[in-house]
């Protein structure tokens, strides 16, 4: 570790959650001694929270890598985000608020999304849609969103959301791969200013035969002009309308499949990652509980994250909704109109648990805390984030700015295929360390190993492996149980590979340090790409870095960096001036080891919609390579303009 995070928490090195908030809450300490006593039973304990047809009387069935929680037992995930809540009278509590990029606005009662969701399973049968069918989601943040995905669940078909901004072919290779028969779309969604047609990518992707969509059900909201086929598409509003109000639901079995999500995969192939029902629901619904330290009765909880990823599943719709949670879901962009809306909603509805990615930190901290302090952000007493290691500076400016001090910050650690969240504090029990995703929550297994699958030494970098079955895991990959096996089992056998690299250090605690592939190899030395990030951000003139390795025939590896400067330093300094300044602070706050080959001051970084950086295109560019698939970027003119400073 570098010195400067070493001082950092020297003067920091733990932070104890509020007193107010550890004295009342109802997550205890007693939860981890409970998990190492009887992992099973733990779980199945977990389990019982959930409202069942059939109780289970098995927790699991381990054949591996494929296991089976809680599978003699049957239950609808829908009635448990949904019609339990109005049966205990909670029906009038408000489920959504949500707010359009314009400025309009719904409020959503669990009563009313139940009835939404009712109707709605009665038009998806009237469609033809039948337990096991496939439906392809490709919608915004509506609350049409979380209706459609009820929808699926309560009579189970099984759903692949797909991102908004996929191209015709990403979206086909969905379609086609999971076999489905049904398309949810809009006509189109605000994002900056401007309607973003959906529909028409959905024409496009289908223009070609060979699918089995057999209709398009079409939400009205851009009110954009759109092409119309009356033998395939259908207006949702048309069909509700028509649709009987009241809908039976039926139980399944716990392992019935509820959701394939595709990820990213080496070969560029994406692989369709399927979750099941009762142990995904159940893993979702404690962690969002007592990660967050949830209060169902009186919290506001906003997750920023997109319906189309795996956060948008597990923290937007399942966990939250299973737990009877008040939501805010926003459509569109942080910065639309003003940098000051997030800060706007929070005050307006008293959020209370604020979680977002590290990038929409960052990006706050370049935009200046003027924005957030327009605010009143006093009613928040949990803050979270998720989606890539958090440096100890944006960890600190988080919870300061953000949080005003005092507020708990939980850096989740998880995937697309583990299903919810795997390491973590707990908000009212466990103190913080910026930038350490802390240790395994309750009832889960990890450990850090070297190449040869033994455990690695304190301090000394790792792969992070699970070391135990876990209910939220992933059952395999849609169509390919064989790159199931070979993807995540065959390098440790039994235990999950998880394609991290992490560290532990002197008091057990794990660091990340992204994935295996960020991980650089330079003259034998394994450096983090996280590490030397934080580095680089740490300093004044930096508002945003990204760091890959570059081939290097001397060193195998070489770091190379890619800086925006703030605009004072910019204008200030020559770009030969501050890349010589940022190499020169790499090496002396990390090691001369560290020292970045080149530093290129770049006006902006490639991301994809959700703010994820896209560290493959930078290798791409670094290395000179033809770029890998630019699908998902946001904008092709940030890598148009990087490729000029490099020449």
């Amino acid at each position: 570790m570098s010195d400067r995070i070493d001082h950092l928490l020297t003067e920091t090195r733990r932070f104890a959650p509020p007193e107010a908030l550890a004295q009342a809450s109802a997550t205890t300490s007693d939860l981890y001694e409970q998990a190492a006593a009887d992992r099973l039973g733990f779980w199945a304990e977990q389990a019982r929270t959930l409202t069942w047809a059939t109780p289970f009387t098995e927790v699991l069935d381990w054949q591996p890598p494929h296991a089976r929680w809680f599978h003699d037992g049957t239950l609808n995930v829908a009635v448990n985000c949904l019609d339990r809540h109005v049966e205990a009278g909670n029906g009038d509590r408000i489920a959504l608020h949500w707010e359009g990029e314009p400025g309009d606005r719904r409020t959503v009662t669990y009563a009313q999304m139940t009835a939404e969701v009712k109707r709605l399973a009665n038009v998806l049968t009237d469609l033809g849609v039948r337990a096991g069918d496939r439906v392809a989601i490709y919608l915004p943040m509506l609350p049409e969103a979380v209706a459609a995905m009820l929808a699926c669940a309560r009579i189970g078909a099984v759903h692949t959301a797909v991102f908004g901004g996929f191209s015709p072919s990403n979206l086909r290779s969905r379609i086609d791969d999971a076999g489905a028969t049904l398309v949810i779309t809009t006509d189109g969604a605000w994002r900056k200013g401007k309607v973003f047609p959906l529909k028409p990518t959905v024409d496009e992707a289908l223009r070609e035969p060979g699918h089995g969509v057999r209709n398009v059900l079409v939400v009205r909201r851009g009110e954009n002009e759109i092409d119309w086929d009356d033998s395939r598409d259908v207006w949702y509003h048309e069909a509700m309308a028509e649709a009987a109000p009241e809908h039976q639901a039926e139980a399944f079995p716990a392992e019935h499949p509820l959701f394939i999500l595709y990820t990213s995969g080496t070969t560029g192939k994406p692989k369709g990652i399927l979750h099941t029902s009762a142990g995904y629901l159940t893993q979702t619904a404690f962690t969002h509980r007592h990660v967050f330290d949830l209060k169902p009765e009186t919290d506001v909880y906003w997750c920023t994250a997109d319906i189309g990823w795996v956060t948008g599943h597990s923290y937007i719709v399942y966990g939250p909704m299973a737990n009877g949670t008040t939501q805010v879901m926003h459509e569109g962009t942080f910065d639309t109109p003003t940098p000051e809306r997030p800060w706007q909603i929070i005050e307006r509805y008293g959020v209370t648990i604020f979680y977002t990615a590290p990038t929409a930190i960052r990006t706050f901290m370049k935009l200046g805390r003027q924005h957030t302090q327009s605010s009143d952000l006093s009613s928040l007493r949990v803050l979270g984030t998720v989606g890539e290691p958090i440096n100890p500076e944006a960890w600190m400016w988080y919870r300061d700015v953000v949080g005003g001090g005092s507020t708990p910050v939980m850096d989740t650690w998880w995937q697309t295929e583990t299903g919810a969240i795997m390491i973590s504090g707990l908000a009212s029990v466990t103190s913080l360390k910026p930038g350490s995703a802390q240790v395994p929550i309750p009832g889960i297994d990890i450990d850090v190993v070297d190449e040869a699958g033994a455990p690695v030494g304190d301090g000394d970098g790792g792969l992070l492996v699970v070391t135990s079955p876990w209910p939220s895991m992933l059952r395999t990959i849609w169509g390919d149980d064989e790159r199931y096996r070979e993807t995540y089992w065959e390098r440790f056998g039994d235990r999950y590979f998880a394609g991290d690299g992490a560290r532990k250090d002197d008091d057990g605690e794990i660091w990340l340090l992204g994935r295996v592939d960020d991980v650089m190899n330079v003259s034998g030395h394994r450096l983090s790409t996280a590490e030397i990030e934080s580095s680089l951000v740490a300093h004044e003139s930096t508002a945003e870095a990204a760091v890959v390795g570059a081939s290097d025939e001397t060193t195998g590896q070489a770091v190379v960096a890619f800086v925006i400067l703030k605009s004072r330093f910019a204008d200030a300094m020559s770009v030969e001036e501050s890349e010589g300044v940022l190499r020169q602070h790499v090496a002396g706050d990390i090691g001369a080891i560290a020292r970045p080959r080149q530093v290129f001051i770049v006006p902006d970084l490639p991301k994809t919609r959700s703010g994820k950086i896209m560290r493959r295109l930078l290798r791409d560019l670094a290395e000179g390579r033809e770029l890998g698939d630019t699908t998902t970027l946001a904008d092709q003119n940030v890598v148009d303009a990087i490729r000029s400073q490099l020449r």
